[in-house]
């Protein structure tokens, strides 16, 4: 089996597979018209036959729908084993499902699928190498489930709500949202500080942890800063805002932040 894919080729091979026939027909048309690199190599409404199809056709390139019956995009992922392919989602799920895609840093197109949307993503697939393990179990953490996000109830395979993914250098660890007191932003990176004391760098930026952080008594105080509602001690008024939180340590708070933080905290 071929576990490589060269995304430069002027033809790419590619399968939709989605459980409504419309979609499907419509994304083909999008491809021929506007998408000349791609030849759609196959066209499936059903996730079973689909994957007999990524096994026998191995395809350089796979618009996946995620909500299928019999078994849904992750599941279908799954039974592949060593993805060789570049995969972009197609979900007609808006709000979280895009925050958990963003935050993977995973390709996705919304339903209907626009066609410049369309045309930027299969260029990104034929400079990407294929996905990296990591950003698909992220993906399965984030993507709604049950009540997620801000107690929304989504379609898809996610997590704890009161977990969080942390992928780090050595891999990734799954912490309680609760022991986490604040988040810092470090250029392109952002540092958990935790209860235990111990620290992680993660390599998303603040801006990143806040879509996913906010619906869950998080609150960016700070262009620096984003702290846990629940490890605020004080809030200390002078020359200028200040947090004291559970561990000694001082948040500055951003004047045009203070009116967003009483709001959220109910302070009077």
């Amino acid at each position: 089996m071929r576990h490589t894919s060269d995304f430069t080729d002027t033809n790419m091979k590619a399968l939709i597979i989605d459980d409504e026939p419309d979609n499907v027909r419509l994304l083909a048309l999008q491809l021929a018209r506007h998408c000349p690199q791609v030849e759609v190599v196959g066209q499936f409404t059903d996730s079973v036959e689909g994957l007999k199809a990524i096994q026998s056709l191995q395809p350089s390139l796979v618009f996946l729908d995620i909500e299928m019956p019999l078994m849904n995009g992750f599941q279908l992922l799954e039974k592949v084993g060593d993805i060789f392919f570049h995969i972009v989602f197609v979900t007609a799920y808006d709000q979280y499902a895009v925050r958990a895609f963003r935050f993977s840093a995973l390709d996705y197109l919304l339903k209907p699928i626009d066609t410049v949307d369309l045309i930027a993503t299969v260029r990104r697939a034929e400079n990407t190498a294929r996905i990296n393990p990591q950003q698909l179990e992220l993906m399965r953490h984030y993507y709604p489930a049950g009540p997620m996000l801000g107690g929304t109830t989504g379609p898809g395979r996610g997590g704890n709500p009161n977990r969080i993914a942390l992928p780090h250098a050595s891999g990734m660890v799954f912490v309680d949202t609760k022991q986490i007191i604040y988040c810092e932003a470090d250029s392109n990176y952002t540092r958990f500080h935790l209860e235990n004391g111990e620290v992680y760098m993660v390599s998303k930026t603040l801006g990143d942890v806040q879509d996913v952080l906010e619906t869950r008594d998080f609150v960016r105080v700070h262009r620096q800063y984003m702290v846990n509602l629940d490890h605020i001690q004080k809030l200390v008024k002078g020359e200028g805002t200040y947090l004291l939180l559970t561990n000694g340590v001082s948040i500055p708070v951003a004047r045009q932040q203070k009116d967003r933080l009483m709001e959220r905290f109910g302070w009077l």
